[in-house]
């Protein structure tokens, strides 16, 4: 974390082995430009993280799904060692009738599907009313045909899932679905198409867990009251997503619901910002960070959120 070493820290990196090149990379570089005995790469699997959680550090950041995080902070917690956890969720999006919903549908689009949908920000899933449904996977539709092509496969600008476990994890969500759009797949290439499904029931598998992949549910709800509803319903998300141009209802949206930030009239922005702080609530993060929010942070029980509109 660029925070810790910004504040003179030495640090043990541990790369994720799932992303094998680019750990093998920040192997080969980290060393030409810092000192490789105050910040050494630690490569491998399983293993050798169990390893290195059996030692005493002053801190821990991870990054990673809520199920190892609750192994990770298990082991800290034998050395009383404080924890930092960036995890993840399902983002919603609530698209407004009364918004541009033509923008609406390029940003979430341009969100959900960089990097094939693998970000822990990405928007997860829409909530809308029934009237403006079939007008948001139209323009669903016509962005991805812009973004990617008639055939996603062949474009360079869209990516591939990580792993077959991960490949096969994504197909079984998918199961007992007709996607709208997309649905197509190859699991020689680990190609999962852009897929955008609609009528999901609130309480489907697909409901209830973060999809890090590039399927895009549409969950119908009566207004924006409702819409409230069903995220207090579910876990604190890691992220919150608003559509809508009338900002006394955004402005109630994210006072009536906690998630980690909110961005108003696009998806993932607030996490570029450094003026701004990032992480999540609940189950989706243990603090937020970035710069000084980081440092403040670890030494507060207060929880910040950002906000951006």
């Amino acid at each position: 974390n660029s925070c810790s070493l910004s504040a003179g820290n030495a640090a043990v990196v541990k790369p994720s082995e799932l992303s094998e090149c680019s750990s093998l990379l920040l192997r080969a570089l980290l060393p030409r430009y810092l000192d490789k005995d105050l910040y050494p790469v630690i490569t491998g699997g399983v293993s050798e993280t169990q390893e290195l959680l059996r030692l005493r550090f002053d801190h821990v950041f991870f990054t990673g799904s809520g199920s190892v995080g609750k192994i990770v902070m298990e082991a800290a917690a034998r050395h009383l060692t404080p924890v930092t956890l960036e995890l993840g969720g399902k983002s919603p999006c609530y698209i407004d009738k009364n918004c541009d919903i033509r923008v609406a549908c390029r940003r979430i689009t341009w969100g959900k599907f960089v990097n094939c949908g693998q970000t822990c920000i990405a928007p997860d899933f829409i909530l809308c009313e029934p009237c403006i449904q079939g007008r948001v996977v139209e323009c669903l539709r016509l962005t991805l045909l812009e973004f990617y092509g008639a055939d996603p496969k062949c474009s360079p600008d869209y990516g591939r899932i990580i792993n077959t476990h991960h490949f096969n994890r994504v197909m079984g969500l998918m199961e007992g679905y007709t996607p709208v759009i997309g649905g197509q797949s190859d699991a020689s290439q680990r190609y999962i198409a852009p897929t955008v499904l609609k009528d999901v029931p609130p309480h489907s598998r697909l409901m209830q867990e973060e999809i890090f992949g590039p399927l895009l549910p549409i969950v119908a709800v009566s207004d924006m009251e409702d819409a409230i509803r069903f995220i207090n319903e579910r876990e604190k998300p890691l992220a919150l997503y608003i559509f809508c141009s009338d900002k006394k209802a955004a402005k109630k949206m994210i006072e009536e619901t906690s998630s980690g930030g909110v961005v108003v009239n696009d998806v993932m922005m607030h996490y570029t910002l450094s003026s701004l702080p990032f992480g999540g609530v609940g189950k989706s993060d243990s603090k937020c960070f970035i710069y000084v929010f980081f440092l403040r942070c670890i030494f507060s029980w207060g929880q910040c959120r950002a906000v951006l509109t």
